[in-house]
């Protein structure tokens, strides 16, 4: 069985393929990258359906498959941006309908942890799930993905995307300000803001864009944000894998990639006698692959969706989902 989801909550727009063992057969994408400021919803929508028939074709031509093949159509429901959801889940019903095959949404953060555990050999993991719209700490409990931690106000990518934007940096900035972290030699203090579960980035946010008007080296600013807000992230995480026993955790989400974040989360897991699983770094930021292998564990599990059931939910909570597949 073979399986095609698209991907489109934020700013990318992806499409993958799978079959059933989660070998994945393709997964391409393509992301808006604005000249200035951050990601305007319609904008990216617009994006979205420029590329997303393209890249539809596209997945087929690198899976070696004809659209004809494909069994199933899954298209990512929420949560995010409500002009992008719309548009991909209009391109998913329209796929379906032509193709003749069953259609579902699915949950974008569960899909996070279910690539994550169908590609490595993570069984039953806490996830740190961390990327620009959503940080939080997801396990499996009494039938749902229970979040026993998340932030407060803006996610993690989101934090360091702005101050990025704010330096005068491009789109994304992760990726530039963990360049830039490593030639870092002073932390700067920053607020270190965890309320129980929950952390909260703002005020990080503020205060470093303060320091860096101030004077303060980018350098050393991108090092302090790193090493607070991971620490803290570190911190839940821990405190969640010892209230569940659990001896592994899975990272997922664009953030997943930066490897300071990756070496924080396994000292914890070593110090703990635990395990840490990171899939592929395409795998880790928003795709299509995730989206498809969800939906066909959903289908598997007897999930079924008319198209008037395919409405899109820019608040899809994880812990909403009802997980009949495990």
């Amino acid at each position: 069985m073979w399986a095609l989801g698209i991907e489109g909550t934020a700013h990318t727009c992806g499409v993958g393929i799978v079959d059933e063992t989660c070998r994945v057969l393709a997964n391409v994408y393509d992301m808006i990258k604005p000249e200035k400021g951050g990601i305007h919803p319609r904008e990216a929508a617009n994006h979205h359906a420029e590329v997303v028939v393209p890249l539809i074709r596209k997945a087929a031509d690198v899976a070696g498959i004809e659209l004809s093949d494909i069994d199933l159509v899954a298209f990512s429901q929420g949560p995010g941006l409500g002009p992008c959801l719309r548009t991909v889940a209009t391109a998913a019903r329209a796929l379906a309908l032509s193709l003749d095959v069953p259609i579902l949404g699915v949950n974008h953060c569960v899909a996070h942890l279910e690539i994550g555990r169908g590609i490595t050999a993570a069984k039953d993991p806490v996830l740190l799930y961390v990327s620009g719209g959503n940080t939080q700490v997801i396990a499996f409990a009494r039938g749902r993905y229970r979040v026993f931690g998340e932030t407060l106000d803006i996610g993690v990518g989101n934090l360091l995307d702005k101050f990025a934007r704010e330096c005068g940096l491009p789109f994304p900035g992760g990726p530039i300000l963990e360049k830039l972290a490593q030639d870092g030699t002073a932390l700067v203090p920053l607020p270190y803001r965890v309320k129980g579960m929950d952390v909260a980035f703002s005020g990080l946010l503020t205060a470093a864009l303060a320091l860096r008007k101030q004077g303060a080296s980018i350098e050393d600013l991108a090092f302090s944000m790193q090493e607070i807000a991971f620490a803290m992230l570190t911190e839940v995480t821990e405190r969640a894998m010892a209230h569940l026993d659990n001896e592994e955790v899975l990272l997922g989400g664009g953030v997943a990639r930066n490897r300071r974040l990756q070496a924080m989360i396994a000292r914890m897991a070593s110090d703990r006698g635990a395990r840490m699983f990171v899939p592929p770094g395409d795998l880790c930021i928003d795709n299509g692959a995730m989206i498809a292998w969800t939906g066909l564990l959903m289908h598997r599990s007897g999930i079924r969706m008319g198209i008037d059931q395919t409405a899109v939910d820019q608040r899809f909570r994880t812990d909403q989902v009802a997980v009949s597949w495990r």
